[in-house]
C-alpha cells in the first residue's frame, strides 16, 4: 500500500481557532471518509494515531479540535470549558459541522460516504451533528451516551453504535436507559455495547496528569471497542478494494 499521507489544518468553529488533523489514505481517488472527535481533555496523539490507522484501512480520517489548540491537563479546567458545551447543542453542532466542512473540502473524502466516530466530548459533537441532520452514514460513539428529545433525534439518518464501561460512574445505567429509550422512540437503528469492568474514558491509554474520578485504561476492551468501530465503519462505509 501506497504510504499515508497527514498534515495540520486549521478552521475556525465556536470562535476559536481550531486545528485538526487530517490523515489520507494512499493512492488518488475518493474514498469514505471518516470525522474523529477527541475525549473531554482534547486532541491529542491518540486522536491522530486513530486517524492514521484508519487512513492505513483505506479512509479520508479528520480528528477534529474542540477546544481551539488546548489540550487540558487539569481536570477543572476541562470542565470549566467542557460543561457549558454540553450543556448547549448548538455549540457542539457548530463545532461538528465546521470539522465535517473541512473533511468534505478534501477533494479525496466521497462526500455520500461520511461516518463520525467520537469519544466523550466529541461522541457528544458527533451525536449533535447526526441530531442536526448531517448526512452521515453512521455514527459511533464511546462514553457519550447524551440524550437530545426525541424530535431531534428523529433527525439521524444513519445506524449509531455507541460504547459504554459497566463501571463508568458518568455514563449510568440510568443514563444508558434514557438513550437507547429515546432512540429507539425516534425510530433510530441502533446499537449498545456494555463493556464489563469498564470506566470512563476505558479505551484511553494512561496519563501523565490528574483525570476525573472513574477514569481508567481497560486495554482489553479498548482492543475490542476498536475492533467495533472498525466494524462499523465496514458495514456502513466500506472501503472499494
Amino acid at each position: 500500500m501506497t504510504e499515508i499521507r497527514s498534515r495540520a489544518v486549521t478552521y475556525a468553529a465556536d470562535g476559536l481557532d481550531m486545528t485538526g488533523y487530517l490523515a489520507l489514505p494512499g493512492g488518488s481517488g475518493t474514498g469514505p471518509a471518516v470525522l474523529i472527535g477527541p475525549e473531554g481533555p482534547g486532541l491529542s496523539g491518540v486522536e491522530r494515531g486513530r486517524a492514521e490507522t484508519l487512513a492505513e484501512l483505506g479512509y479520508v480520517a479528520l480528528a477534529f479540535d474542540v477546544h481551539g489548540g488546548q489540550y487540558f491537563r487539569e481536570p477543572a479546567d476541562m470542565l470549566a470549558r467542557c460543561l457549558p458545551l454540553l450543556a448547549d447543542p448548538a455549540r457542539l453542532r457548530g463545532i461538528g459541522r465546521a470539522a465535517l466542512d473541512v473533511l468534505l473540502a478534501d477533494p479525496r473524502a466521497d462526500a455520500g460516504r461520511i461516518a463520525a466516530i467520537g469519544y466523550g466530548t466529541g461522541g457528544a459533537v458527533v451525536l449533535e451533528l447526526g441530531r442536526d441532520g448531517a448526512p452521515l452514514r453512521a455514527i459511533g460513539t464511546i462514553n457519550a451516551l447524551m440524550t437530545g428529545g426525541v424530535a431531534a433525534s428523529a433527525r439521524i439518518r444513519c445506524p449509531v453504535w455507541a460504547g459504554v464501561g459497566s463501571e463508568d460512574p458518568i455514563m449510568t445505567p440510568d443514563q444508558r436507559e434514557a438513550f437507547t429509550t429515546e432512540l429507539q422512540q425516534a425510530a433510530v437503528d441502533w446499537r449498545l455495547t456494555v463493556y464489563g469492568g469498564a470506566h470512563h474514558a476505558f479505551p484511553y491509554p494512561p496519563v501523565d496528569h490528574p483525570t476525573v474520578p472513574g477514569v481508567a485504561f481497560h486495554p482489553a476492551h479498548a482492543a475490542r471497542a476498536w475492533r467495533d468501530v472498525v466494524a462499523l465503519l465496514g458495514e456502513c462505509v466500506p472501503v472499494d478494494n
